[in-house]
């Protein structure tokens, strides 16, 4: 089964080489990675998305905890989540082929972030399925080249005034927000 597991840790040099590490001791493969920093200074959240049976990613959680730079981990696999990718895409454009591959391109609301004269680059940010399902329709054209980000993740927010835990921040009655 697919996993999406975020982390919380501290933005400094070595930190992903060191989780990386244990990941690759524990024989799991990483699917999916993002790095970005996040909504507190100093720290970066992480996102994993890896294939595995529930003890074993659920170990894997509990030894990424145990890491001096890593703050917080959770599983967000049963959680509703909002999760997105970026994707960039560029395809062989002729005069005869440009018109088609703006329409399409417009149906998935896409972006045209780059346009040469025989090349074009696309720009698409959803979910997988959605960037899977472009890819499948330029492929007749030409794709030359493509760059994937890899899952971003995160819990949505609850709709009795709480969000969860798991994005480290709780709003309070007067709407204010604290960190936990």
């Amino acid at each position: 089964m697919q996993h999406t597991i975020v982390a919380l840790v501290a933005d400094k040099p070595g930190v992903l080489t060191r989780i990386a590490s244990l990941f690759r001791r524990r024989g799991f493969n990483i699917a999916s990675l993002a790095v970005g920093k996040s909504e507190q200074p100093g720290l970066s959240r992480m996102t994993f998305v890896v294939n595995g049976d529930e003890d074993s990613v659920n170990q894997m959680t509990k030894q990424l905890d145990k890491l001096i730079d890593v703050i917080k981990v959770s599983d967000i696999s049963d959680e509703e989540i909002v999760a997105r990718e970026l994707a960039l895409i560029k395809v062989q454009t002729s005069a005869s082929t440009r018109g088609e591959i703006i329409q399409i391109v417009h149906l998935f609301r896409a972006d045209i972030v780059d346009v040469g004269a025989q090349s074009m680059v696309i720009e698409i940010t959803g979910e997988e399925d959605k960037i899977n399902a472009l890819h499948e329709l330029l492929l007749p054209f030409g794709i030359t080249e493509m760059l994937r980000t890899g899952l971003v993740a995160m819990v949505r927010g609850r709709s009795n005034g709480q969000v969860s835990d798991n994005v480290g921040v709780e709003i309070v009655s007067n709407g204010s927000h604290t960190p936990h």
